[in-house]
C-alpha cells in the first residue's frame, strides 16, 4: 500500500545519510522517492538525482532572500524526465518567433488550470517569480565557485564548532553533517544552555533531546567565539581554545563530484556594475506598470506604493527568524493581529488565518477548514462540493485536493448562477452536500442579485458556502461576504490590498471565517505540532503582510470604500467607452459591469484572432487584457482604481484603433494573411531592417496613434511566437539557447 517515500537531507538534526540502497529498494518496488534537500548543501552533496531519487524539492531561501519571519521564499520542484509533463508550476519552453529568432515561453501547464480544471495540477502551488529572481541572480552573482566556498565555509565553520564542543566534553550525535551540529543533553544541561545563549542575544533550537546549531555565511570568527563561550559557561569550564577545522566530515561517497550551473551566465558577471546591467537589460524586457496599464481582467493589477513597500527590506522585519522566541517578534505580532482584526472587520468575519501563501492555498485552506468543522459535528460523510460553471479555474482543482466530488452548476445566459438548476442540485445531493464555491461578484464581472438566495439554499440543505475572494476589490466597503450568507472566504492580498504580482508571486491568500468555524482554521499550534498547517510557516509570506497592513492603514475606512467606487467606476467608465466597439458579453440587471468586463471578439473571428488584438495591443504599448478566460475569444479587462481619467482614455483610444484596422482589413484594404494585427507585434528588429515589404507603413506598425511618438513606445523582444513548440521543448537544463534552435 506504500506509494512513496519522503526523506530530509540533511535531516531534522543535520545528519548526512546514505540513502542510496533504501530508494533502490523502493525503486524495485515502484515506490516512489521524494527528498526534502538543502539546496546550499547540494554544493558540497551529492545531489538525490544520483542517488536514485525520483524528485527533490526544498527552499531556495539560503540564495540571499531575507527570512521575513516565514517568508516570502521561492520553492524548488525538481523531477526526474518522466514526470516534467507532470509537475506543477511555471515551466519554460524554448521556442522561434517567425523571424526565427529564439523566444522563452511559459509552456501550457501555466494555464491549465483554466483548461483541466478539477484535474489541474498548478493550483497547489504559487509561483514566487520575484523570489525565484532573487535566488536566481544570488546564484549568477556567486557560480559554482562562489556557492561552493560559502558552503565549504559554513561547513568548516560548523566542524570547528563540533570539534570545540567536543573537546569541553559535549555528545555531539552525528559524525557527518554540512551546517547543523546536534547536541544531545539533559533537561537541566539544555536549560543552562539556554541562558546563556539567549543573554548573548543568540537563538537556538531546543528539543527534549537536545540543542541543535545551524550555521550560516553570516557567521563571523566573533559569533562563533561568543556562542562557545556560552557552551563554556553553561558548565562553568575555562574558555575553550577555538583550532579552525579545514577537514571535510562528509563522507566520500556523498560528496558531490559532478558540475552543476554550467551555463555562461553564472560566470560572466563578476563585478557589480556587469551585474547591474545585466539586470537592467532584462527588466527592459518587461512591459509592467511602470509602462502603462496592466488591464488584465481577474488578477487586479493596482499601484503598489513605495511607503507600503520600504518596510519589508527593513532589518527588523526581514531578519527574523519564523520560530524566534515570541519577546523578540512582539512588533510583528501587533501587525499581525491588527491586519486580522482588519480584515475581520472589512469581511463581517470573526476568524482570521494568515497562513495561506496564495489564492489557491486559500481555496484549499477554506475547503479545509469547513470540512473539519463538518466531521467535528459527525458531518464527515459531506463530501459534495457545488461549483458554478463560472468559477474560478483553480476551484475545482482545490476541491478535488480536499477529497471532495465536485458537481458542476450552469449559468444562464446572461452569466449568472442558473439558480434552478442550482436548487435541483442541492435538494439532489442534500445528504451528502458539504459547501458550495461561489466567486462574488462573479468572474464574468457581474454581481449576481440572487447570491443570498444561493447561499441560503445552501444553509437550508446542511451545507456551508466558500466564497472565493479573488473579486474582493468590488466589494470592500460597500457589502462583505457575511452580508450575502458566505460562511468563509479567502482573500488575495496581492491583489485587493496591494501586495505585488512580481511575475506570479509572492502572493497571500488569508482566509476569514464565521465564529462557527474559527476553531478550525488553520495553523501552529506548537514549533513541533501542526494542526491543520497548509503552510511550513506560522504566517505564511509574513513579511509582505506588511504591504497590505500600510495599505488599509494609510487609506482607512474611507479610503478603501473609495478606491471600491473608483473600481466599479472606471470599469464602467471603459465599457461606456468600448461597448459600440465590442460587445460587453454580460452586464447585471441595470446594464451595468462589476469591476470587470468582458468584451466579445468572436464576431471578428472570420478576420482575426483575439491572440490577434492581444498581440496587437503590444505595439500600442499596452499588456494584454486576460485573454480567452472565462470565456473563449474574449478578453476581459480590469483597470482597478489606480488608473486615472487619461490612462483609461489611452487603452480605450488604442483599443479603437485596433477596431478600425480590423474594419479596414474586412473592407478588404489589407490582405488577410499580412496585415498589421496578425503580424503582430512588430519588432524594433524588425522595424528598422533594410526590407519592408508589408502593405502597410512602418509607422503603422510601430507608431500607429501619436501618443506612442512621445515616450510612451515599448518595444517587443520577439515578434509572433511558435506556441506549441515551446510546449514541446521544455527547458529543463541550461545549455545555451543556440544549442536548441537546430532542433
Amino acid at each position: 500500500t506504500v506509494f512513496g517515500i519522503l526523506l530530509q537531507y540533511p535531516d531534522r538534526e543535520g545528519a548526512v545519510s546514505d540513502y542510496s540502497a533504501l530508494v533502490a529498494e523502493a525503486t524495485a518496488r515502484e515506490v516512489y522517492v521524494t527528498v526534502c534537500a538543502d539546496i546550499l548543501s547540494l554544493t558540497l552533496l551529492k545531489p538525490p538525482g544520483e542517488w536514485g531519487a525520483h524528485c527533490a524539492v526544498g527552499n531556495t531561501q539560503r540564495f540571499g532572500v531575507p527570512l521575513g519571519f516565514g517568508g516570502p521564499h521561492a520553492a524548488y520542484f525538481a523531477v526526474t524526465e518522466e514526470f516534467k509533463r507532470l509537475i506543477p508550476g511555471r515551466i519554460i519552453g524554448l521556442s522561434a518567433d517567425k523571424h526565427n529568432r529564439p523566444a522563452l515561453r511559459m509552456a501550457l501547464q501555466t494555464r491549465e488550470q483554466h483548461i483541466r480544471r478539477d484535474k489541474a495540477t498548478s493550483n497547489i502551488c504559487t509561483a514566487q517569480a520575484l523570489l525565484s529572481i532573487m535566488a536566481g541572480m544570488y546564484a549568477v552573482w556567486h557560480g559554482r565557485d562562489g556557492l561552493r566556498y560559502i558552503a565549504r565555509s559554513i561547513h568548516q565553520n560548523a566542524v570547528t564548532l563540533a570539534e570545540t564542543l567536543r573537546s569541553l566534553g559535549y555528545t555531539v550525535a552525528h559524525d557527518a553533517f554540512f551546517d547543523t551540529v546536534y547536541l544531545q543533553m539533559g533537561s537541566g544541561l539544555t536549560g543552562r544552555v539556554r541562558r546563556e545563549t539567549q543573554r548573548r542575544g543568540i537563538n537556538l533550537r531546543y528539543d527534549k533531546n537536545g540543542v541543535a546549531v545551524a550555521l550560516d555565511e553570516t557567521v563571523l570568527p566573533g559569533d562563533l567565539q561568543e556562542l562557545v563561550q556560552a557552551f563554556t559557561d553553561a558548565i562553568a569550564k575555562s574558555a575553550a581554545d577555538i583550532a579552525e577545522q579545514t577537514k571535510m566530515v562528509i563522507p566520500q561517497n556523498l560528496q558531490r563530484t559532478s558540475d552543476f550551473l554550467t551555463h555562461p551566465v553564472f560566470s560572466m558577471y563578476r563585478t557589480e556594475t556587469q551585474m547591474m546591467r545585466y539586470i537592467k537589460r532584462l527588466e527592459n524586457r518587461d512591459l509592467s506598470l511602470t509602462h502603462s496599464m496592466i488591464s488584465l481582467g481577474s488578477c487586479t493589477m493596482k499601484l503598489n506604493a513605495a511607503t507600503e513597500l520600504i518596510p519589508v527590506s527593513w532589518p527588523e522585519f526581514a531578519h527574523i527568524h519564523p520560530f524566534a522566541p515570541a519577546a523578540q517578534t512582539r512588533g510583528y505580532q501587533q501587525i499581525i493581529d491588527e491586519l486580522s482584526n482588519y480584515l475581520c472587520e472589512i469581511t463581517g468575519f470573526a476568524g482570521c488565518s494568515l497562513q495561506p501563501n496564495s489564492g489557491a492555498q486559500g481555496e484549499y485552506a477554506g475547503l479545509l477548514t469547513i470540512k473539519n468543522y463538518l466531521a467535528s459535528k459527525g458531518q464527515g460523510h459531506r463530501r459534495v462540493a457545488l461549483i458554478p460553471s463560472s468559477a474560478h479555474g483553480t476551484n475545482p482543482a482545490s476541491a478535488v485536493m480536499c477529497g471532495m466530488e465536485i458537481v458542476v452548476v450552469g449559468c444562464d445566459e446572461n452569466g449568472n448562477i442558473d439558480v434552478a438548476d442550482l436548487i435541483a442540485k442541492a435538494d439532489q445531493h442534500t445528504d451528502d452536500l458539504a459547501c458550495l464555491m461561489v466567486t462574488y461578484p462573479s468572474t464574468h464581472g457581474v454581481f449576481e442579485s440572487a447570491i443570498r438566495q444561493i447561499c441560503q439554499k445552501i444553509h437550508d440543505c446542511g451545507g456551508l458556502v466558500y466564497m472565493d475572494g479573488a473579486n474582493m476589490n468590488a466589494q470592500v466597503g460597500l457589502t462583505n461576504p457575511a452580508r450575502i450568507g458566505a460562511d468563509v472566504c479567502h482573500l488575495n492580498l496581492h491583489k485587493t490590498f496591494a501586495i505585488p504580482h512580481g511575475g506570479g508571486g509572492p502572493g497571500m491568500g488569508p482566509i476569514c471565517c464565521t465564529a462557527a468555524l474559527k476553531p478550525h482554521l488553520p495553523g501552529h499550534n506548537t514549533l513541533t505540532y501542526k494542526k491543520g498547517a497548509v503552510s511550513s510557516a506560522p504566517y505564511g509570506s509574513a513579511s509582505i503582510l506588511l504591504i497590505s497592513y500600510g495599505y488599509i492603514r494609510m487609506l482607512g475606512s474611507a479610503g478603501v470604500t473609495e478606491a471600491t467606487r473608483l473600481a466599479i467606476l472606471n470599469a464602467n467608465y471603459m465599457k461606456a467607452r468600448l461597448e459600440h466597439a465590442f460587445p460587453v458579453l454580460y452586464t447585471g440587471e441595470q446594464g451595468r459591469a462589476a469591476h470587470e468586463m468582458i468584451l466579445d471578439l468572436r464576431p471578428m473571428k472570420s478576420i482575426c484572432s483575439a491572440e490577434d488584438v492581444a498581440k496587437r495591443l503590444m505595439d500600442y504599448g499596452f499588456h494584454a487584457p486576460t485573454l480567452s478566460f472565462p470565456v473563449a475569444g474574449t478578453i476581459m479587462i480590469e483597470p482597478t482604481e489606480s488608473e486615472n481619467l487619461a490612462e483609461l482614455d489611452r487603452f480605450c483610444d488604442a483599443l479603437l484603433a485596433i477596431k478600425d484596422e480590423v474594419d479596414a482589413i474586412a473592407r478588404g484594404e489589407y490582405p488577410a494573411d499580412d496585415n498589421m494585427l496578425v503580424n503582430a507585434p512588430h519588432t524594433q528588429y524588425e522595424v528598422m531592417a533594410d526590407h519592408w515589404a508589408h502593405p502597410y507603413t512602418r509607422e503603422q506598425a510601430a507608431f500607429p496613434l501619436s501618443y506612442l511618438k512621445h515616450g510612451y513606445k515599448f518595444w517587443p523582444s520577439v515578434s509572433r511566437i511558435d506556441g506549441a513548440r515551446g510546449d514541446r521543448q521544455l527547458i529543463c537544463t541550461c545549455p545555451p539557447l543556440e544549442s536548441y534552435m537546430s532542433s
